[in-house]
């Protein structure tokens, strides 16, 4: 069950209104750092996860405080719009509502969709998209998407807070800043309690690593031309990170055969030199042109 209060997490107070930066705050609710795509990970890593429950119960708090985020940007986003200049307003009432929208720099669909409200988009419109929720049932896997979920999403609210000069939207994104330092943090303490990179890599570690090619596992492949030399890093020489094995550099050289594939299927209708020809030869069909006869 879900439960709600009627005070937010946080105080939003927009004390100079800005529909440009109404329309800036959509990225924070529904582009791909935004709190949509955390809440939504978060409830679903939630709702699909096995083993201790402590780790269910966590993610289902964080997921819910998640929801609390959108609604507080959602106001701010409301409050920019509604306390917007006079001029915007007065455009509204004589010109075209989409012209008077795009010349006060809001998303016109702010208006047109949702009468001066937030939307479940972007900054761009774009409606959020369901597939970057990831929850893969991996306690690991999803503990390392949520932490590069968090650092996104703490980069977009410091460029965010660079954004604007209004002291309370700035007020807000300290908090949400502070928020995501948290949620870092808390993502890398379950990789730590699991064991760390030796303890839970490669992912999953439950899978038979004799079963892998071992011989290419830690093998920093080098893709280029000769004479150009590959980076080298921590990742080219050294004890791997899960301490089963030495990273290397290899020059990147085919061990697989050039490919050779059937002729097309006549259903596929593909050209008909395709269908007489080889992989190595194409035929060329005779046509009925005696033009040049």
């Amino acid at each position: 069950m879900f439960y709600h209060d009627k005070q937010l997490q946080y105080t939003v107070r927009v004390d100079t209104p800005s529909p440009v930066f109404a329309k800036m705050l959509q990225q924070a609710i529904g582009g791909v750092e935004g709190e949509i795509r955390v809440a939504l990970q978060y409830l679903f890593q939630s709702f699909g996860s096995r083993g201790p429950t402590k780790y269910r119960d966590m993610l289902m708090n964080t997921g819910t405080e998640e929801l609390g985020h959108i609604q507080m940007l959602a106001t701010a986003v409301a409050m920019n719009l509604e306390g917007s200049p006079s001029f915007l307003k007065d455009e509204m009432a004589q010109a075209d509502p989409l012209l008077a929208a795009t010349l006060g720099g809001m998303e016109p669909r702010q208006y047109l969709s949702a009468g001066l409200s937030a939307l479940a988009a972007d900054a761009n419109g774009v409606p959020f998209n369901g597939s970057h929720v990831y929850a893969s049932g991996n306690i690991a896997a999803d503990m390392y998407s949520n932490v590069a979920a968090e650092a996104t999403g703490r980069v977009l609210a410091c460029r965010l807070f660079e954004m604007t000069d209004d002291p309370g939207m700035k007020d807000m994104l300290r908090f949400l800043i502070a928020r995501d330092t948290m949620h870092q943090q808390q993502w890398l303490a379950v990789i730590e309690e699991l064991g760390g990179h030796p303890g839970t890599l490669p992912i999953p570690n439950s899978f038979d690593l004799n079963e892998e090619l071992r011989e290419v596992s830690y093998d920093f492949f080098a893709t280029g031309v000769e004479g150009v030399e590959p980076p080298q890093g921590r990742w080219t020489s050294g004890p791997s990170l899960d301490g089963k094995g030495e990273f290397r550099t290899r020059i990147n050289t085919p061990m697989g055969q050039e490919p050779k594939l059937a002729p097309p299927i006549p259903q596929g209708y593909a050209e008909v030199q395709q269908m007489l020809g080889s992989q190595d030869s194409v035929v060329a069909r005779p046509t009925d042109d005696t033009s040049n006869v």
